[in-house]
């Protein structure tokens, strides 16, 4: 699928216990995904339901304007920002005859396609699509006819050609899987070569500067960008302050509804993540949602086994930092987003156990600070104590 240079509307639903102002936020982000994979958003269309339509994802009637809409304003894809199951998706495109449909999980699966660089992410990528290929055959093939068996006394009617492909999918993950298992022992080699070098890995939502920061702190030059998923391959280099030497690590970025195929996929690229002696969560504190995007990444890391490590928050982007200012004569009660950053910092300190530094990976602003802080922490790992236990704010 290439989707370079199109147009796209957007599809979502907002459930019974839903906050509607999120639903639209996601659809934002799903607009930016689309950009990223080089598509032009268009319009977003959302629905009120108690729960998506088992056959159609949405009511007919909002197909069918959604199916108009397309058709006069020449709409080559309608993306939907939820997983579709093959049924879904087939029911769809039967109603929006003159657009390609595809789901979160698919779009996504291609800017991966679109950014992998090494043979490593391609492979991992790969193995992704056809894990999320393999349940919907059934719902993109059921056009082809029953294939015939041989000629002669066996012969009689073959195998579907459903089984065929299921077969064929099947066989190519096997093969992908036993590729990247010897890969992932040359990594694992490698790892070990390392020696005794304290590991410090960035974590964090897709897009808030992680690569940014691994070229400020290792001097180096890591592709980064203002789009998401700039880096899909895990970077090593060794850092050295005031003569403390360790390994900084930048891995592939989290993001909401991130597909359990590319979780399962790129298992073996987090292992720089779960192997790590600290974590190093960069937050976009200028995202309205940076407090969403953060329980995001950290129910992410439970999946990869790599929640109980010790964590320095690093919020990134103070330079983008806004609020809007509190009426204290108002009857709505202050909320987040009338905080100040130093009532916000103040807030953090007093509330989480969680240390934390405040920078901005642009202006450099702080980075002297982060990395005094980070220098105290490799030096405690080095003398045998917990890195947390003599932290200076």
């Amino acid at each position: 699928m290439e989707i370079k240079d199109y147009k796209a509307v957007f599809v979502g639903i907002i459930k019974q216990n839903d906050d509607e102002r999120k639903v639209l936020e996601y659809l934002e982000e799903l607009e930016f995904l689309a950009e990223t994979a080089g598509a032009k958003g268009d319009k977003k269309f959302v629905q009120k339901v108690d729960k998506p339509d088992g056959a159609t994802y949405i009511r007919s009637g909002k197909l069918e304007e959604i199916a108009e809409y397309c058709k006069e304003n020449d709409i080559d894809y309608v993306i939907f920002d939820d997983e579709l199951t093959g049924i879904q998706q087939r029911n769809i495109e039967k109603i929006v005859k003159t657009a390609a449909v595809i789901d979160r999980t698919s779009l996504i699966l291609e800017i991966f396609t679109q950014r992998a660089r090494t043979s490593y992410a391609k492979l991992q990528v790969e193995l992704a699509r056809y894990n999320y290929m393999l349940p919907r055959l059934a719902g993109m093939w059921t056009h082809l006819e029953r294939q015939r068996g041989g000629m002669g006394a066996r012969g009689g009617m073959g195998e579907k050609q459903i089984e065929i492909d299921r077969r064929i999918v099947k066989e190519r993950i096997s093969k992908l899987k036993d590729q990247l298992a010897k890969v992932d022992k040359q990594m694992a080699v490698q790892r070990s070569n390392r020696g005794q070098l304290v590991r410090l890995s960035l974590v964090g939502y897709t897009n808030v500067g992680k690569s940014t920061l691994m070229n400020l702190l290792a001097k180096t030059d890591v592709f980064a960008e203002n789009k998401l998923f700039a880096t899909l391959d895990t970077t090593v280099r060794k850092v050295v302050i005031e003569n403390c030497p360790f390994l900084l690590s930048d891995t592939v970025g989290f993001i909401r509804k991130l597909p359990t195929q590319l979780v399962e996929a790129f298992k073996s690229t987090l292992d720089e993540v779960r192997e790590a002696d600290v974590l190093l969560h960069v937050v976009d504190i200028s995202h309205p949602d940076f407090e969403e995007q953060m329980e995001v990444v950290n129910r992410t890391l439970k999946e990869i086994d790599a929640a109980n490590k010790p964590v320095l928050v690093i919020f990134n982007k103070i330079d983008a930092y806004s609020y809007e200012e509190y009426d204290e004569f108002s009857l709505v009660p202050k909320t987040q987003k009338n905080y100040s950053l130093d009532e916000f910092k103040n807030s953090w300190i007093a509330s989480e156990n969680t240390p934390c530094v405040f920078i901005s990976a642009k202006d450099k602003t702080g980075i002297d600070k982060l990395r005094n802080d980070i220098y105290k922490i490799v030096a405690e790992i080095h003398a045998g104590r917990y890195p947390f236990d003599n932290f200076l704010w």
